[in-house]
């Protein structure tokens, strides 16, 4: 079953990023203090407790906690910060993202289809 990889450190982000050549990254960055975001969670764990590709990797970082993780990740990605958002990764670069209440079970279903 997949779950979330909590990302804390910009090492760890770093490597993700390294690992997306050979398996995609999906990031949930998440605001432990906003509803929408909390929402959009709750759909991402829905897409995570159905059917989810096993072959990608999902990384979670908490935005207030880990606010230099999710500042590096915008940089590298070249993806302007939001939060809630998910932001699809493969081979080093943003491919997909969206956010807020565009953060559904179906939207991850269907950019995550095989």
């Amino acid at each position: 079953m997949s779950k979330w990889i909590r990302i804390t450190s910009t090492e760890q982000l770093h490597e993700a990023l390294e690992a997306s050549a050979s398996r995609p990254l999906l990031l949930f960055k998440h605001s432990t203090r906003c509803p929408i975001s909390a929402g959009a969670h709750r759909e991402a764990e829905a897409y995570l407790n159905g059917h989810p590709r096993e072959d990608v990797t999902y990384g979670l970082i908490y935005v207030i906690e880990d606010r230099a993780v999710s500042n590096e990740a915008a940089e590298r990605l070249g993806v302007k910060h939001e939060s809630p958002q998910a932001i699809l990764v493969k081979d080093g670069q943003a491919v997909w993202h969206t956010s807020h209440s565009s953060i559904t079970q179906a939207a991850l279903q269907g950019i995550l289809k095989v």
